[in-house]
């Protein structure tokens, strides 16, 4: 029961983080630096220090008790993380949408999900489960089946993309004539890709390095509630705050570049704007932006294996977002080859979401 809710947890941190920029299509007459900022306050600034203040008692107190040496490594990743995520832009500028999305949350789903427990056979202190457990247990063996079934998936979506990308080349080329000019460059935008999948895994790396912050919030509340079993649901949201300060002073400070290079600053108080709805909107997909990380905790503290999390979680990132882009239409006039071929890497995403979850209700 515990990892079937564990995998209900991650499903909504995934369909959060595969929606959250569809508010920001409301957003009118705002440069992409603008809104994204201004989203970026309530996702890094304002909404996770008031999920802390409503589920940790004292979080603030927990911060402040912690080890310096922990809180810089945690924030440092934090802004690793959102260097990560500033080069995703590139990445899908020079691959495309989805060969780009395909390659960058692949890898950091597969860097993400692995190399802290390859860490961790290093310094076996630092957690319980390791990349050798992961090699000798029967549960393990399944989690790693499920993750190389997750790669085949995303391949298969990403060969999709390719397709679709070439068919609506042809089909323009073809009605008027003309050579479609393109920014496609897969060996630039690969190295690109490569250096996004590295830096986005730094999330990851940065709830394990600010693990003590939340064994602190899961002490607590075991004092408080004596009777309970298992791990606190929200004991990551203390942590959350410490990485994703480190996210907010990678994002403000291009944005604040990208405002002054661009002259994009009146956009705050531009009056030609509908300024309300800007901001509100801004603000809807900065908050479900972060409720991504907010269920992604509580689905980890159910199923007890930060790899096997990041993993779901990642996969249903993924999944979420291609079944958005059906809903959308954005596979609109693609061959019917394309289309089940995409259907075919969303199924086998789907697959190996089980796969992972089984190994997980195993364990």
């Amino acid at each position: 029961m515990q990892a079937v809710l564990g995998v209900i947890f991650h499903f909504l941190g995934g369909f959060a983080s595969g929606s959250f920029y569809i508010p920001y299509k409301k957003v009118k007459g705002w440069a992409w630096e603008s809104y994204w900022i201004v989203g970026g306050v309530f996702s890094w600034l304002i909404v996770p220090p008031l999920a802390a203040f409503l589920t940790i008692p004292h979080f603030t107190d927990i911060i402040s008790n912690t080890a310096g040496s922990t809180l810089l490594l945690t924030y440092c990743f934090g802004v690793l993380w959102g260097i990560g995520g500033l080069t995703y832009g590139l990445g899908v500028r020079y691959l495309g949408v989805s060969l780009g999305s395909s390659i960058i949350l692949g890898l950091c789903m597969v860097l993400g999900s692995i190399l802290p427990s390859i860490y961790f056979d290093m310094f076996p202190k630092a957690a319980k489960d390791t990349f050798t457990m992961f090699l000798q247990t029967d549960w393990g063996r399944m989690v790693l089946l499920g993750l190389l079934v997750c790669v085949v998936g995303i391949s298969i979506c990403g060969k999709a993309g390719m397709m679709k990308e070439q068919e609506i080349k042809s089909a323009v080329t073809d009605t008027h004539g003309l050579e479609v000019k393109t920014e496609y460059k897969f060996g630039l935008g690969l190295l690109v890709g490569i250096v996004s999948g590295v830096l986005s895994a730094c999330f990851n790396f940065g709830i394990e390095a600010g693990k003590p912050m939340a064994d602190a919030a899961n002490t607590i509340w075991k004092v408080a509630n004596p009777s309970e079993t298992g791990n606190f649901l929200f004991q990551n949201n203390v942590t959350y705050v410490v990485v994703l300060w480190g996210g907010l002073t990678t994002n403000f400070i291009w944005c604040m570049v990208l405002n002054a290079r661009n002259k994009t600053f009146g956009d705050y108080s531009k009056a030609s704007t509908p300024l309300l709805k800007n901001y509100i909107f801004s603000a809807l997909a900065g908050t479900t932006w972060f409720l991504q990380f907010f269920f992604y905790g509580m689905g980890e503290s159910k199923m007890g294996n930060g790899a096997s999390s990041w993993i779901l979680h990642m996969a249903f990132i993924i999944l979420i977002a291609n079944i958005w882009g059906l809903v959308l239409k954005e596979w609109k006039g693609v061959s019917r080859k394309t289309l089940y071929t995409v259907l075919t890497g969303i199924l086998t995403i789907i697959a190996s979401v089980l796969i992972v979850g089984y190994g997980n209700s195993i364990k």
